[in-house]
């Protein structure tokens, strides 16, 4: 018995979701289709790839390995249909793009509806981590192309500056310093901040702004989720350092407030690819929607440029 294409590509979506059950439903197959082919695949193996929790499977560590060389190979497969494709018709296909959870959250979204308004007949799946969870998907071949809020330290990865943000510090209306007043070095070190986790580009911009200008601080809180945080700070656990993009609604409302700070808190969102991909049309097409989709965009982070 060989492992197939097919094989592989259920397994992967398998280990995406989850779940038989969704995963036959995306890929237009029945439960027992892909439940064969798991047990094919396991057999040929002579383990187990999966635990099984209730009705969900998660990805023990033989799981893991083989979804890491398996992403290489549907990608290497996926580029080669691309590229057999390549007759000058209409543009087709299907990109994995992911994103920092700034930009994933708040600026692609808009983006993928105005590169699927352009390309109706292409699919784009997006997957939303914080910066280090997105530049491994892009090292384990998991993606195509990448959008990330923090450094890239992957050799392997070629970044971009791909559009300007800031940073600011937020604290909730009832706050003590919700007055208006600039918050000074000693204030921002006795603060209780609420914080992303550690691998969150936010978080280490943050980090080396502080220790930049030598201020020792303590996380009285850290939280996965940018709304969580915004909802925490607002109702008075803390203050907090967010993309400006993140709290914009919240500070139009008046529901955060922003605090002047001698932080230096600019940074250059950036574009992430291998530096051995291949441009395939698709993507060639996906990085110039891209490329020009905020040239002149405002600094609140308006898709008002978008095409489409």
């Amino acid at each position: 018995m060989a492992i197939s294409f097919r094989q592989l590509e259920i397994f992967e979506k398998v280990a995406q979701t989850g779940h038989v059950t969704r995963a036959g439903e995306e890929l237009l197959l029945t439960q027992s289709a892909i439940s064969m082919a798991v047990s094919q695949l396991e057999q040929f193996t002579g383990a187990p790839l999966f635990e099984r929790s209730g009705r969900r499977l998660i990805l023990n560590d033989r799981g893991r390995l083989l979804l890491a060389e398996a992403g290489g190979i549907l990608q290497a497969v996926r580029r080669m249909e691309q590229l057999l494709r390549k007759d000058g018709g209409e543009l087709t296909g299907e990109l994995l793009v992911g994103g920092s959870t700034t930009i994933g959250n708040y600026l692609l979204p808009a983006l993928l509806g105005a590169f699927a308004r352009m390309y109706p007949k292409t699919r784009v799946q997006l997957r939303v981590g914080n910066t280090q969870q997105v530049v491994s998907w892009m090292e384990e071949g998991r993606l195509d192309i990448a959008f990330i809020e923090g450094p890239c330290h992957s050799r392997g990865m070629i970044a971009t500056p791909w559009r300007d943000d800031e940073l600011v510090v937020v604290a909730g209306p009832e706050h003590a310093w919700g007055g208006g007043r600039k918050a000074t070095a000693e204030m921002l070190a006795s603060a209780p901040w609420v914080m992303r986790e550690r691998g969150s580009g936010t978080r280490e911009v943050f980090e080396t702004a502080m220790d930049n200008l030598g201020i020792h601080y303590s996380i009285a809180l850290e939280l996965g989720h940018t709304e969580a945080i915004k909802n925490g700070v607002a109702s008075g656990l803390g203050v907090s350092c967010l993309s400006r993009l993140a709290v914009h609604r919240e500070l139009e409302h008046g529901w955060l407030v922003p605090i002047a700070s001698p932080l230096a808190l600019t940074r250059s969102l950036a574009l992430i690819r291998r530096r051995e991909s291949f441009r395939t049309p698709l993507l060639s097409a996906f990085l110039e929607v891209a490329e020009g989709a905020w040239d002149g965009a405002d600094s609140a982070g308006s898709a008002a440029a978008l095409p489409g």
